[in-house]
């Protein structure tokens, strides 16, 4: 399974096998002229049970089921509103928008980036729950380098270099 966290750029249509794929990221940026929906309803055919329940966990039962039962598009802002997405943003803004993100990502302790991944996954369902896996990683978090770093660059108020060890 890839660990590094993952963001989709959504601009235009996400539908169907799109919105399945968007659902597979961690976060999801759009632009003001997306639309996302699952048309199944209206194709007569069964959407993987993985990708409902990645969406439930997005933006919870009710909305799942408005999705699903009515095959609609969503606009940006419904699916903004809706935790669907996580931001939305000029077009012109879009490739801007998501580099920052994945740079402030980045520029953070990657044990904790994976720990914080792994845990949140299988909290909302996403993946199989592995207590022995999570307390690996947490432990791993504070066994090392990069949590020494941490404290010491916060105590000399500056920005820590972590290097994921």
């Amino acid at each position: 399974k890839y660990d590094k966290p993952t963001i989709a750029m959504v601009e235009g249509y996400c539908v169907g096998g799109g919105c399945a794929i968007s659902l597979l990221c961690d976060m999801r940026i759009a632009t003001p002229d997306s639309r996302f929906g699952i048309p199944a309803a209206r194709l007569g055919v069964a959407y993987a049970t993985e990708s409902l329940a990645r969406l439930m966990a997005l933006v919870g039962p009710s909305v799942a089921k408005d999705i699903m039962f009515t095959g609609r598009l969503l606009p940006a802002d419904e699916a903004l509103a809706s935790g669907l997405v996580n931001q939305v943003v000029a077009a012109e803004a879009l490739d801007a928008t998501v580099a920052g993100i994945a740079r402030q990502i980045a520029a953070n302790a990657p044990l904790t980036i994976r720990h914080a991944r792994a845990a949140l996954d299988m909290l909302a369902g996403s993946t199989p729950r592995d207590d022995s896996r999570l307390d690996a990683l947490y432990r791993a978090c504070f066994d090392s380098a990069d949590f020494r770093e941490g404290r010491t660059a916060f105590m000399a108020k500056r920005k820590p270099v972590f290097r994921g060890a």
